[in-house]
């Protein structure tokens, strides 16, 4: 058997969880591989919704295990409390959710280094989650992190004075009064005690050697979906650098962050919105700063799930989708919130950008510095709701030549159009 992945082809939040919500039926294992807590992966159902930020999007099916790849960063405190909101909708996780031993600790001074990091940079900030990242992948490259495995080690509180020894020697540079600041509403001393309290429920978690369980469980026919976190224009390596994630998004995140082998990896799902979005800084050739721009946030709720920051929004962008679709070898898409586009008379499209005084369908190298004009098509918009479509069939004939018009641009199909955030409202076109 083959690892099939599905991952986001823009700049995050294209509707991933509720995708792999919807597929799990057909896995018997969802695994994440990269990222951490600065996912927000939100799936609806029956009248709940539930947003996830480690564990993976399958655990609503009983039936399917979930697995925390090695490439994935934990933090205790944001798991515990998304352990105790599945339960709170009654959703068990100790059964059917394992950890890799290999995945790294987000450790309290890991968010403080984030806050002092970003604040130092003033309006060149990253726009950063706060949530560590970046210093926690930091110590993994550097070899100083620690790791899940290591918390059942009897040296683990030794390791652990070592590093915050180590982190608040910098911290301390940039802010001598750091234990005022706040992590999620808590002073650092308060957030270092519920981490602590936290990390009891980390050890109760099944955890295990991922590699090896993932290339057995293949090696027995099961059937595995990885599932990836932000997107592919926020990979560490392809992204618009340096306003990237820490993180290698694309396909290849999945043979490093599973253990998983090239010639293991079967089909390939790129997610996208039927517009685009970013939240923090960094280039958005498409954003559009009108009222059209404003409807597109308000309609959609471009609202972070894991920050709750407005997410900047624009007209769909194709050069940056086929250089997402080339990186990943996407052999199918899946369109989401075709909804939002309801009320637009047109729909622009970005065929091609415009720099250096020449029209190129490629991203330049210096893409932060260098001035990009999308050059637009305008397609009829569909001008009707969608909300009870419950076939590709019924599709406005203007929102078929839209997704027709799409994958013609692209080559690659689309599989399923979203027409709504619940579970429900997942239309699989004629290609599945």
């Amino acid at each position: 058997m083959k690892v099939d992945v599905l991952l986001g082809l823009q700049w995050g939040d294209e509707g991933k969880g509720k995708i792999v919500d919807v597929l799990t039926p057909k896995y018997d294992i969802i695994a994440r591989f990269q990222g951490g807590p600065n996912a927000g992966h939100t799936i609806e159902f029956d009248n709940k919704k539930f947003v996830l930020h480690t564990i993976p999007s399958g655990i609503f099916n009983k039936n399917t295990t979930n697995v925390v790849g090695n490439g994935v960063i934990i933090d205790p405190f944001v798991i515990k409390k998304e352990i105790e909101n599945l339960k709170g909708g009654d959703i068990e996780v100790s059964d059917n959710l394992l950890i890799s031993k290999k995945a790294h600790l987000i450790l309290p001074t890991h968010r403080l280094l984030d806050t002092v990091f970003e604040k130092a940079k003033g309006n060149k900030k990253i726009g950063s989650t706060l949530k560590g990242i970046g210093p926690t992948y930091t110590d993994k490259i550097s070899r100083n992190g620690l790791r899940i495995g290591n918390i059942e080690n009897s040296d683990f509180d030794t390791k652990y004075q070592e590093a915050r020894k180590r982190h608040l020697k910098t911290i301390i540079q940039y802010d001598p009064s750091y234990e005022l600041l706040t992590i999620d509403g808590l002073s650092f001393p308060e957030y270092e005690k519920a981490w602590m309290e936290a990390l009891e429920v980390v050890r109760g978690l099944k955890k295990i050697n991922s590699e090896y369980y993932l290339n057995k469980a293949l090696d027995n026919g099961q059937r595995v979906l990885a599932e990836g976190a932000q997107g592919t224009m926020l990979d560490i390596d392809f992204g618009s650098y340096p306003y990237v994630t820490s993180s290698n998004t694309t396909t290849a995140g999945t043979c490093i962050g599973l253990g998983i082998a090239p010639a293991r990896i079967g089909k390939v799902f790129g997610i996208f919105k039927a517009y685009c979005t970013r939240v923090g800084s960094g280039p958005f050739p498409t954003e559009l700063f009108d009222n059209n721009g404003q409807q597109l946030r308000d309609i959609g709720r471009e609202y972070g799930s894991t920050t709750g920051r407005p997410r900047r929004c624009g007209w769909i962008d194709l050069p940056a989708l086929r250089y997402a679709i080339m990186l990943n070898g996407v052999t199918e898409m899946m369109m989401m919130k075709a909804d939002v586009l309801n009320l637009f008379d047109q729909v622009k499209v970005a065929t091609a950008y415009n720099y250096n005084g020449k029209s190129s369908d490629e991203i330049p190298f210096d893409s932060v510095n260098t001035e990009i004009i999308p050059e637009y098509e305008t397609l009829d918009g569909w001008k009707s709701e969608l909300d009870s479509i419950e076939d590709y069939e019924q599709f406005p004939q203007a929102l078929k030549k839209y997704v027709a018009y799409i994958e013609k641009q692209l080559n690659v199909p689309i599989g399923i159009v979203s027409v709504g955030p619940d579970r429900s409202q997942t239309i699989f076109t004629k290609h599945t």
